[in-house]
């Protein structure tokens, strides 16, 4: 893998910007694959042996997505939206995980490690590649149970919805009134069609 300074600067260039998310980030997915055993995650094969579960969809994700190269096209990276600063990294081959959460107290710790900056988002932003893995982080090895449905690759299951005819792939159809339905039609949409 890159260094820590390198993988950071690629990863602000993918975000878009430098800040204080990217550095958790990145530090997140470095410690994230040692655990797991991966040192070459964005490379074949370990490109193949990883998921990632991000809660958040901030710049750390953008950071975790750089480092380690998984992609929800990939099926890769998993969303689950649960608001946390925190990513578990599955090393699918050997079944081992880890869970990552960013600690609240590094919030307040950032004048401790970087007591020479007044700016409060500089003083993060530097305080989080100078801070120790146990201030910055709670990490805890975890199990993580995977349907064959939502392994990367090729598709492998379809249905097709009863009510409006759309297939729908990897297991995300929903049974209702003894029908096969796709998720709009079961359960509403997040969006509302314009009638002209």
């Amino acid at each position: 893998m890159e260094d820590f300074e390198t993988l950071l600067k690629g990863s602000a260039m993918a975000h878009g910007h430098l800040c204080p998310g990217q550095v958790v980030g990145v530090r997140m997915a470095i410690e994230g694959c040692r655990l797991i055993g991966l040192d070459n995650p964005r490379e074949l094969p370990q490109i193949k042996k990883l998921i990632v579960y991000v809660e958040m969809d901030r710049c750390a994700t953008d950071a975790i997505s750089f480092v380690t190269g998984v992609r929800l096209g990939r099926r890769s990276l998993k969303f689950v939206d649960n608001g946390i600063m925190a990513a578990t990294f599955l090393n699918i081959e050997t079944k081992r995980a880890f869970r990552i959460v960013s600690t609240e107290n590094a919030r307040h710790l950032a004048e401790k490690y970087a007591p020479e900056i007044t700016d409060k988002r500089e003083q993060q932003l530097v305080a989080y590649k100078r801070m120790s893995l146990q201030d910055l982080f709670s990490i805890e090895e975890v199990q993580v149970a995977i349907n064959a449905c939502d392994m990367p690759g090729p598709t492998r299951f379809k249905a097709v919805c009863q009510k409006c005819g759309q297939v729908v792939r990897d297991k995300r159809e929903v049974m209702k009134n003894n029908q096969i339905l796709c998720r709009p039609c079961a359960l509403g949409t997040y969006y509302q069609a314009i009638m002209k």
